[in-house]
């Protein structure tokens, strides 16, 4: 009974040798620098995920232009910026002119103003001002007009339709438009620009008949329009207002 028990005891304790090396070979052995497991809840692995991994082989990496530059500079940036506003400035207005140190005040109490940038917005408000004005829409022009003139447009436009009048007008264009005065204020904190315009334009009033009783539609007037422009640089509206026309 005894060599009986032995005998499976031996084949049994084979049989673990055998089942043991197999594991080993295919688990293979733990030194202690094997890659830890990954918990997605682990701070400090969240944190090892989001590092750059060095390639292995500098073979196969391939520079990106501009790399070798790839501090980023915000004093320099800085420096191109005003160097490339007060460049713009000065090709508006000659230096030592009113109107180059008007412009230069304007842009120190707002450093987003720059010149070329205001005269393109300036010359879009002018033809959808004036587009306005022959619709009688007096909802934009409300928000482009300051309280004085707008009550000036509101009334020419209350008087038109009195008679039952209305404009046909076409805008042919802007022949240019030129920056010709800049004022800021630094107790109100005002900025204000006057442009000159000179502008084409096809327009004719009509009565309830139908009958032209002012301008004609087959005709280009040619206007010049001298503007101001305004808006506080401290305020949260972006917007720029026009406070002034006047017609040369």
């Amino acid at each position: 009974m005894n060599e009986i028990f032995d005998v499976y005891n031996i084949i049994f304790l084979i049989a673990a040798v055998v089942i043991f090396l197999r594991l080993r070979s295919v688990l293979g052995n733990r030194t202690g620098n094997e890659r830890q497991s990954y918990d997605p809840y682990s701070a400090s692995q969240k944190q090892d995920s989001k590092k750059p991994q060095a390639p292995e082989n500098d073979d196969n990496v391939i520079p990106l232009p501009g790399s070798e530059h790839a501090h980023h500079d915000p004093e320099r940036s800085e420096r191109e910026a005003r160097e490339e506003i007060e460049a713009e400035i000065d090709k508006v207005a000659k230096k030592g002119t009113d109107l180059n140190h008007g412009l230069r005040e304007i842009w120190k109490a707002e450093p987003s103003f720059n010149p070329s940038e205001f005269t393109q917005g300036a010359r879009s408000a002018y033809e959808i001002i004036l587009m306005s004005f022959a619709q009688g829409d007096r909802h934009t022009l409300q928000e482009l007009l300051s309280p004085d003139v707008f009550s000036g447009f509101s009334g020419a436009i209350d008087d038109r339709e009195s008679r039952n009048e209305r404009v046909e007008s076409t805008f042919v264009g802007i022949d240019k438009a030129d920056i010709v005065e800049a004022i800021f204020n630094e107790k109100d904190d005002l900025a204000e620009v006057t442009v000159r315009f000179k502008s084409q334009l096809i327009t004719a009033t009509r009565d309830s008949e139908n009958r032209i009783v002012d301008g004609d539609p087959t005709a280009v007037s040619d206007l010049t329009d001298i503007w101001t422009f305004a808006r506080v640089t401290t305020a949260n509206d972006p917007n720029w207002k026009l406070v002034a026309t006047e017609s040369a």
